[in-house]
C-alpha cells in the first residue's frame, strides 16, 4: 500500500506525467515537463508518514520512434 500512497499524494500535489515508486527498488521515478520543488516534495511525503532520502534530477529526454 506505501506505492499507492505515494502515488496519490505526489499525483494530487504536483503537475507531473507520470509516478513510478518501487518498494523494491527502494526508489520513486517522477517524469515532469517542469521541476518539482525539492522542499514540497519532502513535505507531502513527510505528511504521510515516510521520508524523501534523496533527490536526483536530470532533463527528460523523449523517444521518438525506435529511440530516437
Amino acid at each position: 500500500m506505501c506505492e499507492a500512497h505515494i502515488n496519490d499524494v505526489i499525483r494530487r500535489s504536483f503537475d507531473i506525467k507520470s509516478v513510478k515508486p518501487s518498494h523494491k527498488q527502494n526508489k520513486t521515478e517522477i517524469i515532469s515537463v517542469t521541476p518539482v520543488d525539492e522542499e514540497k516534495l519532502r513535505k507531502v511525503i513527510a505528511d504521510i508518514g515516510y521520508q524523501v532520502i534523496s533527490v536526483q534530477s536530470e532533463e527528460y529526454m523523449k523517444k521518438g520512434l525506435f529511440g530516437k
